[in-house]
């Protein structure tokens, strides 16, 4: 019996076990259904079909003085096909569990284990804050793995809250990190967010042994593979008519490690605004910037990307957005267009993408860009 199956199962046993003591027992089961083809005009050109399937069950009790037990299990299962003019074919598929958590809850407090979405922040192109997912901001389902942890979060009278975590068993690289953690070795971190006028601020930290054993392969005795990483996360948003925020992000990496540099930093500043236009145009715009350096004195810039997406309705049914990027340091130019019409149940999308074919931003974080070179995707997603 795999790793996964045996998680799944036993947290299922464990729901069981604790539902029977509650008073309202609710059960749910939700699914989605979804199918595409993308052209890639590459040399030679090629031609992707996939499916996807992700089953979503859900588990809810009450207690008692407002107390609830739930949980959820989703397994993302797909497949794709790959075809090329010159007749090569490539297969990819897996089966794997999407989520799989159970939480307790009350008025102020939860606590939240298994494998979860942990994410904060409020930027939405660039992300320095994207530390335990990949959520893509041209995806229109917006799918992200998850990770296996232990999360509890408070929350105060005045909106003030902590986060609290620790993570163990993730063998992936998460958020922009290029190598994964030492699975055996458990990570911590936490986070405050505080309100301020008209907006909030918050403080992050996150600690973890980064395993660099692949990297490491090619030079014989090395004597370690893992070493520690730090990071701290500052963030801010405000409404002041227009939306405005900010994160900022340093990373401090082992000096004994040779693969990298001591420093990392992360900064984007982002703005939006819904122009009373028609049904409403929204704007968004961000600004992101990456350095590295071994010498925290000196800022060696080594990237710089704006991003402006604009969006609008037609209708409840019909929707349009397009984004553009710039990478000031290699004058590259990325842009991407989605066209969508949604039902009860259905919705479909029409997208289109001109980008370079190796895209700096996403290779930052070790993941194939799923919009390299130029293409044309059809999406159809079914709810039911």
């Amino acid at each position: 019996m795999t790793q996964h199956a045996t998680r799944c199962i036993s947290m299922m046993l464990l729901i069981v076990s604790v539902s029977t003591y509650g008073q309202d027992l609710q059960l749910r089961l939700d699914n989605q259904l979804s199918s595409w083809g993308t052209l890639s005009f590459k040399q030679p050109a090629q031609y992707q079909f996939g499916g996807r399937y992700l089953p979503t069950f859900s588990i809810s009790d009450s207690l008692k003085n407002n107390q609830k037990i739930d949980a959820e299990i989703s397994i993302n299962a797909y497949g794709n096909v790959i075809f090329s003019d010159n007749t090569s074919i490539e297969t990819d598929g897996q089966i794997k569990p999407y989520r799989l958590w159970m939480r307790y809850s009350s008025d102020r407090f939860e606590l939240r284990v298994g494998l979860q979405k942990i994410n904060f922040g409020s930027a939405s192109i660039f992300r320095p804050l994207m530390w335990f997912d990949k959520r893509d901001f041209r995806d229109p389902l917006q799918l992200t793995d998850g990770v296996y942890g232990l999360l509890g979060r408070y929350y105060f009278q005045n909106n003030t809250n902590i986060w609290l975590w620790s993570l163990y068993g993730n063998d992936k690289p998460m958020g922009w990190d290029a190598v994964p953690s030492k699975w055996q070795i458990p990570e911590f971190g936490g986070r405050i967010q505080q309100p301020v006028a008209r907006g909030e601020v918050a403080v992050t930290y996150h600690h973890r042994e980064a395993d660099f054993s692949t990297w490491y392969d090619t030079i014989p005795f090395a004597a370690q593979t893992h070493f520690p990483e730090n990071k701290i996360g500052l963030d801010g948003k405000w409404d002041i008519g227009a939306g405005l925020w900010f994160e900022y992000v340093i990373k401090r990496n082992d000096p004994g490690n040779t693969m990298t540099s001591k420093w990392e930093a992360y900064f984007n500043l982002g703005l939006d605004y819904t122009f009373p236009v028609g049904n409403g145009l929204n704007f968004t715009t961000e600004y992101f910037r990456y350095n590295k350096t071994n010498d925290f004195a000196k800022k060696e810039i080594r990237s710089t990307f704006a991003a402006v997406s604009v969006s609008y309705p037609f209708g409840l049914l019909n929707s349009i957005t397009a984004v553009v990027y710039y990478n000031r340091e290699q004058d590259e130019w990325s842009r991407f267009i989605s066209l969508q019409r949604k039902y009860d149940y259905w919705s479909f999308y029409a997208m289109a993408f001109w980008n370079p074919e190796s895209y700096l931003l996403y290779s930052l974080s070790g993941d194939r860009n799923l919009f390299a070179g130029k293409g044309i995707q059809l999406l159809a997603v079914v709810n039911f």
